[in-house]
């Protein structure tokens, strides 16, 4: 609120500054013609004082309506009479200004028009006259006023937008992480049931990938190197509780420092193993292939599965996932391959045609 209330300020500053000049501009112009007997000095230094005077008038009027439409308890026809009532008086305080002050005080002369005297401050014609030169004024000041509010709107927007782009992403990592945990603590469990010798290190490496899963995730982007080592890690895991398990794992990457959103890539491989693992299957296996070349990424991933999978085998994680996708690269494409006893997915990304992260 206060950097708006700043920013406002600073761009009123710079109107009147420049309609000002503008106005000094038109008037020393004019004045050439209607004085033509001032040397051009004096002549600047009248407009200087006399478009000064003005301001005095104008600045008034242009706030008294802005705050009048600005205000929601000036309503209807309340809110336009008093702002008719607000330009009559200024058109009143313009004449009183130029007929009693400027002519006779600053230019010395009695106010004239087509070269006749002006009898009264309130003659019909030099009023309009007052009227349209407020009137110019107002139509500028509100111009910038409904500008400057419109790209303040505009801006507004965007950082509710990412705001809540920001919001959903948390939360669609955060049905990740607890899914991850609890399934590997049933591992955990079952070995330690069966007392079998890799449990401690099932329980370290676990340690590693919730610490990744806590501080890093919480990044909006690592390297890549270091997603890729998270996925090796949770592979490692799997690998120590499913001995019969074949998993093949190959990577090419060409920049080991490209910047990618954590815990997107790891999710399919944990629907491989949630969906490709299974007592059922007598050859059950696995193959993770990730390829980057010159920022583009091709992601693959093929697994065995039952040829009747689980009649309430969710897809709220591949759901999950193509949310991310699409909120975090709306470039991307993925392919998903269903068959009877494999599936496959191969994901794309071209990370020069990405969103920042």
């Amino acid at each position: 609120m206060k950097s708006d209330r700043s920013s406002k300020w600073r761009i009123h500053l710079l109107f009147w500054i420049l309609y000002y000049i503008l106005e000094v501009y038109l008037d020393f112009y004019w004045s050439r013609y209607q004085f033509p007997d001032f040397k051009w000095p004096i002549r600047l230094q009248n407009t200087l004082i006399l478009e000064l005077g003005y301001l005095f008038v104008k600045i008034p009027l242009a706030y008294a309506l802005l705050y009048v439409y600005e205000k929601v308890y000036f309503k209807g026809f309340s809110k336009y009479f008093i702002s008719i009532f607000i330009v009559i008086a200024a058109v009143f305080g313009h004449r009183f200004l130029t007929h009693f002050i400027i002519y006779p005080h600053i230019y010395g002369v009695t106010e004239t028009l087509d070269g006749k005297e002006v009898s009264g401050f309130l003659n019909g014609y030099v009023a309009f006259n007052s009227f349209m030169d407020l009137i110019f004024m107002v139509g500028l000041i509100f111009g910038v006023e409904i500008t400057r509010q419109k790209n303040l709107l505009k801006q507004q927007i965007a950082q509710l937008k990412s705001e809540k782009l920001d919001q959903e992403l948390t939360m669609l990592k955060a049905q990740i992480n607890p899914h991850f945990l609890f399934n590997t603590l049933n591992n955990i469990y079952g070995m330690a049931l069966k007392k079998a010798d890799e449990t401690p290190d099932v329980i370290l490496q676990l340690s590693k990938i919730m610490r990744y899963n806590i501080y890093e995730s919480s990044e909006k982007s690592i390297s890549i190197a270091k997603d890729i080592e998270n996925i090796k890690d949770f592979i490692q895991i799997q690998k120590i509780r499913h001995h019969q398990l074949t998993i093949n794992f190959t990577e090419k990457i060409d920049n080991p420092s490209q910047e990618i959103s954590p815990l997107i890539l790891i999710q399919f491989v944990e629907n491989a193993f949630k969906h490709g693992v299974s007592e059922s299957l007598g050859k059950a296996f696995i193959t993770v292939d990730i390829k980057l070349k010159n920022g583009i990424l091709t992601y693959s991933i093929e697994n065995s599965k039952q040829e009747k999978p689980h009649e309430h085998s969710t897809k709220i994680g591949l759901k999950n996932i193509r949310r991310q996708l699409e909120l975090l690269y709306p470039q991307h494409t993925l392919f998903v391959e269903d068959k009877n006893n494999h599936y496959t997915i191969t994901l794309t990304i071209n990370f020069h045609d990405t969103i920042s992260l």
